[in-house]
């Protein structure tokens, strides 16, 4: 592919740890490799992003996750939002909310389209804001940048809004139906597995993309001079067995059967008890409700599993905190960890359980939908636990489940061996250079598109002097 492009992404936020953000992160530097000037637009932007200099970034704030208009709307469109939680909303009220938000959505399409008439931008990229109601100044912007002033844009959909019970029974339906995402001919959508493709197919009659998670198994996470000091900084020891869930904490990760799983390992192996600390790497999700957190916090306690909790000191890139405190990436927790957990019951693909196999770490997975349609089947060695749960909704754990776990902990050349297999096999089927020719190729089908758009810019840039 010849033809060279300036693109944008747009998003709610930029350079964090969420999935969305790590992905991103590749995307750029596999279309800078390709020789594509990239922009960047959102909300915020957590940290620097390393391959798009500051003036090609454009940051709007009314695109945040947690702006006060989008906190807002989020509790009286969604009565279920927060459990319990039972907004009061007149139909008076409803349309005031629909067209603030319109006229908001406006006047950020606005701002960001002066920014891509400055910088000449060929083609935006739209990093879930229009599958996912959370950033709804972000998707309303996105759509009439889309439909009115006639944009090429790639949508990138990691998950959607009807897959979220909390965005059920909402007072919004029909604006979502029709923005999230949008069904124009002229638009591109792309999303991450298989399933996500049935699925969009069938209720908006799109055919998309398939691009899945991939990860760079070329420049894989390894122990280095940086990450050598993490237990000594958490306050670990170099003989404690550290299960680790990469995650952030959001109820679908399930981290109550985590947990549980570990609670089980203890009492099967009570002589390793006193070793074993489980660790949360990543933040509370973005949900507004903090009852899961605290939730986790008293599961932990009840069934006697020493339970870390270490946000404040993991980030996208290392650097130090306001204390002076080094922060490490979420690669250098993986390096340091004994086994992962990783039993969600949904998952748009699967980043952590990417980046654990990149860094050689034993992998402990419950089979969920995308995992059984895309992954399942691809040479990953690990612990696989079916995803059956019993009456109270826990996941059952197989007791030879426990005597796998058991033996990557204690027998390094079962774990060097197995994750070694793993590494290879996920390597070939979600390696960089996967990505890299699946965007070629989605460029290359929506290059007429996106030679259109920029000869529609251009024009509407052109002033004359009468």
């Amino acid at each position: 592919m010849n033809q060279k492009y300036k693109l944008a992404f747009v998003c709610g936020k930029l350079g964090d740890v969420d999935g969305v953000s790590l992905e991103v992160d590749k995307w750029i530097e596999v279309l800078g490799s390709l020789g594509h000037e990239v922009y960047a637009i959102a909300g915020s932007f957590a940290s620097d992003l390393p391959m798009v200099p500051e003036q090609k970034r454009l940051e709007v704030p009314e695109l945040c996750f947690d702006s006060d208009f989008q906190k807002n709307i989020e509790l009286l469109m969604f009565p279920h939002i927060i459990p319990g939680n039972r907004s009061n909303l007149s139909e008076h009220n409803r349309k005031e909310l629909l067209e603030d938000l319109d006229l908001k959505g406006a006047e950020a399409a606005d701002t960001i389209h002066r920014f891509l008439l400055d910088n000449k931008i060929d083609c935006l990229i739209a990093q879930n804001t229009n599958a996912m109601p959370m950033t709804l100044i972000g998707g309303s912007a996105v759509y009439k940048l889309a439909s009115e002033y006639k944009m090429s844009v790639i949508f990138h959909h990691h998950d959607f809004w009807w897959e979220r019970s909390r965005f059920s029974g909402n007072h919004m339906e029909d604006l979502l139906k029709e923005i999230m995402p949008p069904d124009d001919p002229s638009l591109e959508h792309v999303v991450i597995s298989s399933y996500a493709a049935h699925n969009l197919r069938t209720i908006k009659r799109v055919n998309p993309h398939i691009v899945p998670n991939c990860e760079d198994f070329d420049h894989p996470p390894v122990k280095d001079e940086y990450n050598s000091t993490f237990r000594m900084d958490l306050g670990f020891k170099e003989d404690d067995i550290l299960f680790l869930q990469p995650t952030r904490i959001v109820p679908r990760k399930r981290i109550e059967d985590s947990i549980l799983l570990v609670s089980q390992f203890q009492m099967k192996y009570p002589e390793l008890k006193e070793r074993i600390r489980f660790v949360i790497s990543l933040y509370q999700g973005d949900e507004l409700d903090d009852s899961y957190v605290t939730g986790i916090q008293s599961l932990a306690e009840s069934v006697g599993v020493h339970l870390d909790l270490i946000a404040d000191r993991v980030a996208s890139i290392r650097g130090v905190d306001a204390q002076g405190r080094k922060l490490y990436t979420n690669r250098d927790v993986l390096v340091n960890s004994d086994i992962v957990t990783y039993l969600p019951i949904w998952e748009g693909f699967g980043n952590a359980l990417l980046e654990t196999v990149a860094a050689r770490v034993p992998l402990i997975v419950a089979t969920y939908l995308v995992y059984k349609t895309d992954i399942m089947n691809r040479g990953l060695e690990c612990v696989e636990i079916r995803d059956d749960y019993d009456e109270k909704g826990n996941l059952i754990i197989p007791e030879n489940c426990l005597g796998q776990i058991y033996q990557f902990i204690q027998d390094p050349g079962v774990r060097a061996i197995r994750t070694e297999n793993s590494f290879n096999a996920m390597k070939k089927a979600f390696g960089m250079p996967v990505l890299e020719k699946k965007l070629e190729s989605i460029l290359g089908a929506y290059g007429d598109e996106i030679l259109a758009s920029r000869r529609r810019l251009s024009k509407s840039n052109t002033t004359f002097a009468v």
